[in-house]
């Protein structure tokens, strides 16, 4: 992840939670009620599983564009070589594809929107300018990245704040690599920095990671870790204060998993020195951090390979660009509402 925002420079200062009736509501149910109380939930079907199995043949069609040997169906070719740049986490951030088309295109789905309209309370949403995944099981070219529980809200902001989303263009069963997520951690937050850790020790970045003897604090009481699965087009949703890693695919799995991150924060959170970093990021085909309203810093817009250099495959510019409708540019920022 990017970098993320400065906080307030008083160490004093918390920021306090968000305003939402998400919160407070009586009646609560169904995957509402999993959000609320678990830290994490799964929506069934927001978006129709044949548009989303199109969202993810557009997605391969992407990463096949690049002229390499990659077959997905032969397992043989699914190394580095025939890839273009990956994180470690196998998300793609760069070659603008952050802004393609069918990107866009999902990020815009009614059934999502509707989502987060329902946990705000508002259809004047921002989006923010999120990855894609695509994880190839058990690849032999690459070391396996191991368990990094964290948070990603610092110390100083209390009570919700952000919630963060994938919308799954794959199935996600027990084995398969995705969310792991530690539910009800994010009841015990607030009384876990403030006993157990030091406040001069508090970064003020939207991330803290979690080490061992951390952890058992929080599995003392109760809170166990839980793999997230869903199946093709399901909105999983969970709290930035759950604790929570991306998993890698256990060795009986294979299923190459497609994801879309996507996030959505009430526009008028966002101050006007946030929508025009927002609006030079988009114009420059950019990607930020998992916060659509705040901190926002830019992810590298140019690739580089391993050894410095600029990857000559690099692109300036989205292969299928979306179309920028008053929808679009409203949810990046560029648009007022």
């Amino acid at each position: 992840m990017a970098p993320s925002a400065l906080l307030p420079e008083e160490t004093s200062v918390l920021e306090a939670p968000l305003p939402t009736k998400f919160l407070t509501q009586e009646k609560c149910t169904g995957w509402e009620y999993d959000l609320r109380e678990k830290g994490f939930a799964v929506v069934k079907n927001a978006i129709p599983q044949y548009r989303a199995a199109k969202y993810q043949e557009k997605a391969y069609e992407w990463l096949k564009s690049f002229g390499t040997e990659l077959d997905f169906n032969r397992p043989e070719t699914w190394i580095k070589e025939n890839l273009p740049v990956q994180s470690k986490i196998n998300t793609f951030n760069g070659y603008c594809m952050l802004h393609e088309k069918f990107m866009w295109d999902a990020r815009q789905e009614p059934g999502v929107l509707d989502t987060f309209a329902k946990i705000w309370g508002t259809e004047e949403l921002l989006a923010s300018f999120d990855s894609l995944n695509i994880t190839f099981p058990n690849r032999k070219d690459v070391e396996k990245l191991g368990a990094w529980e964290h948070v990603d809200q610092s110390p100083f902001r209390r009570g919700l704040h952000c919630i963060q989303g994938i919308i799954a263009l794959s199935p996600s069963g027990p084995e398969d690599g995705g969310l792991l997520v530690y539910p009800g951690s994010h009841k015990l937050m607030d009384e876990f920095l403030d006993t157990q850790t030091d406040k001069s020790t508090w970064e003020r970045i939207d991330r803290f990671v979690f080490d061992q003897s951390q952890l058992s604090w929080f599995t003392a009481r109760g809170i166990q870790p839980e793999k997230v699965c869903a199946e093709v087009g399901d909105l999983i949703l969970w709290d930035s204060r759950t604790i929570h890693y991306g998993s890698v695919p256990g060795e009986k799995s294979t299923q190459i998993r497609t994801a879309i991150y996507a996030a959505y924060t009430p526009a008028r959170l966002a101050s006007e020195e946030t929508l025009k970093k927002k609006t030079e990021i988009f114009g420059q085909w950019g990607g930020t951090t998992h916060w659509p309203h705040d901190n926002i810093r830019i992810r590298e817009v140019k690739t580089f390979l391993e050894d410095g250099t600029r990857d000559p495959r690099d692109r300036d510019e989205p292969l299928e660009k979306p179309e920028m409708t008053d929808k679009l540019l409203k949810l990046a920022g560029v648009k007022r509402y």
